[in-house]
């Protein structure tokens, strides 16, 4: 065979690698504390969840610059349930008691999901970016470079309003023209074509419908994963110096495709 050996399952998938990343902490001195396992589990799962949602909102991205519009809905499609999963996901990791989260919680040091490179990349993709960010991570590591390029490319919205200016649509060239490293922001001319595209185009209507239940669903994960962290720690600091679930709090309510929303109450 061209792999110069017989493809197994296992192989495959390297499973033997896989399987072995899963290492308590509570357990190098003692037996290991029960629960840590299945939070480990949940946390890999979830970047693994984040790469392939990096994957298909960049595919998306393309398709709208190769006009590719049957590609572009079914990929949306597949990135709106991927979500949905991350959101039940948090159904399982709430079995987890306080006090069992508490019996192996000082392990963890300055370890925080505020660290995951690939949730912020996620933010810079849909068009959340900002320089902030970057301190977290030292200049030089792979974490800085991979989100210092993701923060150097377009956002899913920028190359929307670039699929609309393609396709007829007068969007303002002050708004095609944004710097590609500054933050989505609300504008009266892409809200005004919009306005249009939902009383003439059906299918693009579909696609705009299909941006606001992702930005939905991200508004219904961070929900979830607040009132999980209140449930597990209530109102102590967060891992890494964290603000726990009070930090957690100011990012509710915050869309990433406001004009999106605006609209509905002028159409």
């Amino acid at each position: 065979m061209a792999h110069g050996k017989y493809l197994t399952y296992a192989g495959y998938l390297h499973l033997d690698e896989l399987l072995s990343l899963q290492r308590e902490q509570s357990g190098e001195d003692g037996d290991p504390e029960h629960d840590e396992m299945l939070f480990i589990i949940i946390h890999q799962v979830y970047e693994l969840w984040f790469k392939q949602l990096l994957h298909e909102l960049a595919f998306a991205r393309d398709r709208m610059g190769a006009d590719d519009m049957p590609r572009l809905l079914h990929t949306m499609g597949r990135i709106l349930t991927i979500l949905k999963v991350q959101v039940h996901q948090l159904d399982i990791l709430e079995t987890m008691r306080p006090l069992e989260f508490l019996a192996f919680r000082q392990r963890l040091e300055e370890a925080s999901g505020l660290q995951s490179y690939q949730f912020r990349e996620l933010e810079f993709i849909l068009g959340h970016k900002r320089t902030d960010v970057f301190d977290r991570y030292p200049a030089g590591s792979d974490a800085r470079r991979r989100l210092e390029s993701r923060y150097g490319e377009p956002s899913l919205w920028a190359a929307f309003l670039r699929f609309l200016h393609a396709r007829g649509y007068a969007i303002p060239a002050e708004d095609l023209e944004r710097d590609v490293t500054a933050p989505t922001e609300p504008s009266a001319g892409v809200r005004a074509a919009l306005i249009r595209l939902y009383r003439e185009d059906p299918q693009l209507v579909q696609l705009c419908e299909r941006f606001v239940d992702l930005d939905e669903g991200l508004q219904e994960w961070r929900y979830r994963h607040v009132k999980m962290v209140e449930r597990t720690i209530g109102a102590r600091p967060g891992t890494g110096q964290t603000g726990g679930a009070a930090y957690l709090r100011t990012s509710l309510n915050r869309p990433v495709f406001p004009d999106l929303w605006a609209i509905r109450t002028d159409l």
